[in-house]
């Protein structure tokens, strides 16, 4: 029968729909994260009649006459919403507000795109991730600067205060970059995102101008997933593997009908 089949393909699909909320609430404290949603398309379809058959000499068959192979997962897209700004008084904390990555160096020399923007300060004076990965363009803080007088204008400008001056003065500006399609980017963990043929090549600007996004510090972007909608998700896809499981005891309910006609 081919509903056991179909079934099941309902069932495996609705596990890798689970798979990908429980994902999600996982991360609903993971800085500039952003929700994961499960796409789903149909199978193959087996035609039993065209539609267009000639039915007589004067009519034609109006409807097709199909059966269906059940379903598949098609994609996971990101949603890149924004997310919350939380304050968090600490001067190597940005958020982007708008469109935008941050640039960093990886390890292998490869650029990341994130928009986690807890960033550190490290022996050096150099701005990195929490992974020890550099800000690029880099951003360099001379010896012996005032560390509470770090101030990152929306526009990207970063200015120190050194001791026994009166003037702030510039060491840096940050640039943001945006893609295409930030829909096709291949996250990598870490809160890393690396460009593929399908994102298209990074726009790189200064925030603010551009549509690009503004920067806002001492704030971090929290995470964009909404608990209560993920529940509600979750719930709808138990129902739904619940009806295919019904469906595949059903199935075997007729062929065991079937199995006891003769006796």
């Amino acid at each position: 029968m081919r509903s056991l089949w179909t079934a099941a393909s309902g069932m495996t699909g609705q596990q890798f729909n689970i798979d990908t909320i429980a994902n999600n609430l996982a991360n609903v404290n993971t800085t500039g994260f952003k929700q994961n949603r499960a796409e789903f398309e149909d199978l193959l379809y087996q035609t039993v009649k065209i539609a267009g058959t000639p039915a007589t000499e004067d009519t034609v068959v109006p409807t097709p006459t199909q059966v269906g192979s059940g379903v598949k997962a098609a994609a996971t897209q990101k949603i890149f919403t924004q997310g919350p700004l939380q304050a968090t008084g600490n001067v190597s904390d940005m958020a982007l507000e708008g469109e935008g990555f941050f640039r960093v160096l990886t390890l292998n020399g490869s650029y990341g795109y994130t928009r986690d923007g807890s960033f550190k300060i490290d022996s050096t004076g150099q701005l990195v991730t929490s992974q020890g990965y550099k800000v690029m363009p880099e951003v360099i803080f001379p010896q012996n600067f005032v560390h509470d007088s770090v101030s990152v204008s929306q526009d990207g400008r970063v200015t120190v205060l050194m001791p026994g001056e009166n003037e702030p003065q510039q060491v840096a500006q940050m640039e943001i970059y945006r893609f295409p399609n930030p829909a096709g980017l291949s996250a990598t963990g870490e809160n890393i995102l690396k460009p593929t043929n399908a994102s298209g090549p990074a726009i790189g600007g200064r925030p603010g101008f551009d549509g690009m996004g503004k920067i806002q510090q001492r704030f971090l972007e929290m995470s964009n997933v909404s608990v209560v909608q993920e529940m509600v998700n979750m719930i709808v896809a138990q129902r739904a593997y619940e009806f295919n499981s019904k469906a595949i005891q059903t199935s075997d309910t007729m062929l065991g009908i079937a199995a006891n006609l003769k006796r």
